[in-house]
């Protein structure tokens, strides 16, 4: 029962970083899949971002995941973390920032996810 317990707070862990891990994780999924290109100077929770997943101001690098990210699987996470990220890279939304998130292969199905997830919170509210 220790065991289950342990692994259980464990990935609740995960799922929950802390700002320094979030900066940490950002990191290495720079260096993984976009050649370690983007280095934001800061990574960080922010509860005051109600309708985006993430943001980041190339001015200054820094990025800002919303906190409503916080408990979603990790793979989604990774995921707005590597868009954030590939921002710093392309700005917007063109050919070239797409081509940058191909080698995140979780893109399609976490876009998918956080897609249903604010049809969810639309229809409710």
């Amino acid at each position: 029962m220790a065991k289950m317990l342990a692994r259980l707070e464990d990935k609740e862990r995960r799922r929950r970083p802390s700002d320094e891990e979030l900066a940490e994780r950002a990191r290495d999924l720079a260096q993984k899949y976009l050649g370690g290109r983007p280095r934001p100077t800061s990574v960080s929770w922010s509860s005051q971002q109600e309708r985006r997943w993430g943001s980041c101001t190339l001015v200054d690098g820094s990025i800002r995941i919303s906190t409503r990210v916080q408990g979603m699987p990790e793979w989604v996470l990774d995921y707005v973390l590597l868009h954030e990220l590939a921002h710093l890279v392309h700005a917007g939304h063109g050919p070239d920032f797409w081509k940058l998130l191909e080698a995140y292969p979780r893109t399609d199905r976490a876009r998918g996810f956080l897609e249903g997830v604010s049809f969810v919170q639309d229809d409710a509210g």
